[in-house]
């Protein structure tokens, strides 16, 4: 369906600029439509990669082309906004597929079954690969040699009955039809998988307790901005002043969780370092388990 020509756009390139681009935005509501109806296998899957991260596993990404970048931004994003930093990107063409095309690279299977041995994939890992056709074979064999090794396997595609949803263990159909530009899955199915791609890598980050609340407790404060963000972040967990944030964050050497403790508590620093890490970083569960047992 992603390569199917549309007839409703065949006159794209007579229509006035304001029609084309509302067009072309509006055609995104399919993207969230499509992974709405999908949440029954995202739930799985997401339920499957929180189990590997809990566990202390990798978040690995397999794609070409669009789908790798997307992959690629994915990984890159968590470090500064939950601190986690077990992840493993297999980019068809490698790193230099990032930033400019190489097609070519997408048909290359033993590199992918090579990137996923080279990278000790197995269980404990979880992969996701992703494909808006569903039949790249550079990602439906990084799936396939992932899942041989033992690791949690799924496969995000935009096609229903490809070898990529046969491969995974869990399959996620993101249907999204015909594009406006046909063929063009940068769009619409690239819109999709973006969608997927946050919901997969952010919600297990609660079992980590990478979050309080809705909150990015875990992010790292490495600028004005971060910091000024860190600070509120503290404030408004704790119910205090911005300049007693600032203290505890401080006496916390920054770590938002730690100072989060450290002012609901009265514990010291590191005490309040030695209480999260009792319970996986996890700030309601170590601050319950304060109130209960009457320490101080």
């Amino acid at each position: 369906m992603t390569e199917t020509v549309d007839p409703r756009y065949a006159d794209f390139d007579e229509w006035p600029m304001e029609q084309r681009l509302r067009t072309l935005v509006e055609a995104n509501e399919r993207a969230v439509e499509a992974v709405a109806k999908a949440l029954p296998e995202l739930t799985r899957a997401a339920d499957g990669i929180a189990a590997r991260l809990v566990d202390g596993g990798r978040l690995a990404y397999a794609g070409a082309g669009t789908s790798g970048r997307l992959s690629l931004q994915d990984a890159a994003e968590l470090p500064p906004t939950f601190d986690f930093e077990r992840t493993v990107v297999l980019l068809a063409g490698g790193s230099e597929a990032g930033t400019s095309s190489r097609e070519g690279a997408e048909d290359e299977t033993v590199s992918a079954r090579a990137g996923v041995d080279d990278a000790g994939l197995g269980e404990g890992d979880a992969l996701v690969g992703l494909a808006a056709s569903g039949r790249t074979p550079y990602t439906v064999a990084a799936v396939q040699r992932a899942r041989e090794r033992g690791a949690f396997t799924v496969g995000i595609a935009n096609n229903a009955g490809t070898p990529l949803l046969a491969a995974a263990e869990v399959g996620v159909l993101l249907d999204t039809g015909p594009e406006v530009v046909a063929g063009s899955t940068r769009m619409v199915a690239g819109t999709a998988q973006k969608i997927a791609l946050n919901a997969l890598s952010t919600a297990p980050m609660v079992e980590l307790g990478r979050l309080h609340g809705n909150l990015m407790v875990a992010m790292r404060p490495s600028n004005a901005k971060l910091r000024r963000r860190a600070a509120e972040i503290v404030a408004a967990s704790v119910g205090v002043e911005l300049e007693v944030a600032e203290r505890g964050l401080e006496a916390c050497a920054g770590d938002i969780r730690c100072a989060i403790v450290h002012l609901l508590t009265g514990l010291d620093p590191d005490a309040s370092s030695a209480l999260l890490a009792r319970h996986g970083g996890r700030t309601k569960h170590a601050l319950s388990l304060h109130r209960r047992s009457g320490a101080s």
